[in-house]
Order: C-alpha cells, then sequence, then structure tokens
C-alpha cells in the first residue's frame, strides 16, 4: 500500500538543484510513497511550489499548500498574507490546504521586548491567516511549539472548522491530543514518533487512533531512525509508517499505510 508524506520543504532539495530534487522524488517513489505535499512558509517558496504541482498535475505526485510559517512573520506580514488567497484564485492547481501557521515561542530572541513585538506580529498573522481559511473553507495546517493552548484558543475563536485543521509534527501529549479530538481536529506525526526519548508522542498517537493517523517527515528535518543525523527526505516516511505500524499500533505495515493514506486522501482532497 503507497504512503503520502502529508508534510515536506521541497524548497531545501530544489534549491541544490534539479538533480537533487528529482534524486528526492525518485527515492521516494521507490520507497513507496505516492504523493507528498510541500508545504509553504513563506513568498519565498509559494510560486516555486506551485510550479512543481504544475509538474506534476497529471499524477498528483506533488501537492502544495500557502501559508506564512510564524518564524517568517515580520512587520511586513500583511503584505505577504495579502498575496495569500490568489493561489486559490489564480491560474495553476489551487493549494490543497492554507499553512502552515501559527505560533512559535521556541524561536523567540531573548529580549522581552523584542520577543512581545514578534509575537504580536505572529498572533496577527496567525488570525488573518484563520479568518481566510474559514473564508476559503480549506483545510488548515497549524505550526504550534511552545504555544499549544494559545493556538487552540485562537482556532476557537476564529470559528474555523475544527475537522479541517491538522496541527502538523506533534510532540504533545494525550492531554493536548484530547483537546484536539474532542473538537474534530488532527495530529499528524514525523519521525520523532521513533526517538527513544519520544514516549509521550507514541501515546498521543495511540490515543488519536489509527483511523485518525497521518504521517509526515518535515523534511530536511526531523529524521527518523534509523538515520537520525542525516538530513531528512520524503521516501524516510517509509521508516516513520514501519514503526508506528509495529510500535505503536501493533499490526502489519499494510493496515498502518491503507489507514494513514486514506485520512491524509480525505483531509486534503487529494
Amino acid at each position: 500500500m503507497p504512503l503520502i508524506d502529508t508534510h515536506t520543504h521541497l524548497e531545501s532539495f530544489a534549491r541544490k538543484g534539479p538533480d537533487v530534487l528529482a534524486g528526492a522524488l525518485a527515492r521516494a517513489k521507490e520507497a513507496g510513497v505516492e504523493a507528498m505535499i510541500t508545504i509553504g512558509t513563506s513568498p519565498d517558496d509559494w510560486a516555486l511550489y506551485r510550479g512543481l504541482a504544475q509538474e506534476h498535475a497529471a499524477t498528483g505526485f506533488v501537492r502544495y499548500t500557502v501559508g506564512l510559517h510564524p518564524c517568517s512573520v515580520d512587520g511586513d506580514w500583511a503584505a505577504a498574507m495579502a498575496q495569500v488567497e490568489g493561489f486559490w484564485t489564480g491560474t495553476g492547481p489551487q493549494p490543497v490546504a492554507l499553512g502552515e501557521i501559527g505560533l512559535d515561542r521556541f524561536h523567540l530572541p531573548k529580549d522581552p521586548v523584542e520577543s512581545a513585538k514578534i509575537f504580536a506580529w505572529q498572533r496577527a498573522a496567525f488570525a488573518d491567516g484563520l479568518a481566510l481559511a474559514k473564508r476559503l473553507g480549506c483545510p488548515v495546517v497549524i505550526h504550534s511549539r511552545g504555544a499549544f493552548a494559545e493556538c487552540v484558543e485562537m482556532i476557537d475563536a476564529s470559528g474555523v472548522d475544527w475537522t479541517r485543521v491538522v496541527f502538523h509534527c506533534f510532540t504533545e501529549g494525550v492531554a493536548e491530543m484530547a483537546e484536539l479530538t474532542r473538537r474534530g481536529g488532527y495530529g499528524s506525526f514525523t519521525g520523532v514518533l521513533t526517538y527513544k526519548s519520544a514516549e509521550n508522542v507514541r501515546a498521543a498517537a495511540k490515543a488519536q487512533g489509527l483511523g485518525r493517523f497521518m504521517l509526515e517527515t518535515d523534511a530536511p528535518y526531523l529524521t527518523p531512525m534509523p538515520h537520525r543525523g542525516k538530513p531528512n527526505e520524503p521516501g524516510y516516511v517509509r521508516h516513520t509508517a514501519d514503526y508506528a505500524a509495529s510500535e505503536v499500533f501493533g499490526l502489519g505495515y499494510e493496515e498502518l499505510a491503507t489507514a494513514s493514506t486514506a485520512t491524509a486522501r480525505r483531509f486534503f482532497g487529494l
């Protein structure tokens, strides 16, 4: 059964040259990946990703999203966000989701004044993105680091349909997962699931259940075992799938792949 990598960043491969990108895509196919979603983070990658989706339009092998990552938010965030809706109304393939958008306290500067200013920008940009997602009625990919409760609060206030919300790279615990699932939202899981120290993440995945489980690489970051320490790539989603099947859900690979792929297709409308 083929897999879907629901969250990857192909910009990191494309900027190194067409051969590097082609190699990563070929290895993904060899690993059983039937589709991947390359995630927009700033105006620097949106057009690139639309172009890649256009190149693969016949097969749907590469899909894309558009969003302003909280770590890409600065004083000009409004000008960047003003460009987002055009990817739904313009020519070329439409994004399959809006994102990633959200809040990130982890990367804020140490200076409290500067930190407060940037976090205020993040909140404003996030609110703007959520309002757009509600208007478009599209899935939304959430980045939350050190700000889970605040993200949930803002999504609640936005009126966005929670069944169309996924917290990517879910690294919280069972209690936080319960907050998502009781609202109808999802968490998706990276190679962190395979790390020895990530028992809370495995517990959260199990609590969410096989029927709501989605896989991602977040490549080139968060490489799963046994390749941890090396750059990640979409084909490595197979390692996370194998581990999740045997060590988290206690079942065969085929059953895990069938369930996760069906959920990804349903959530993103693939």
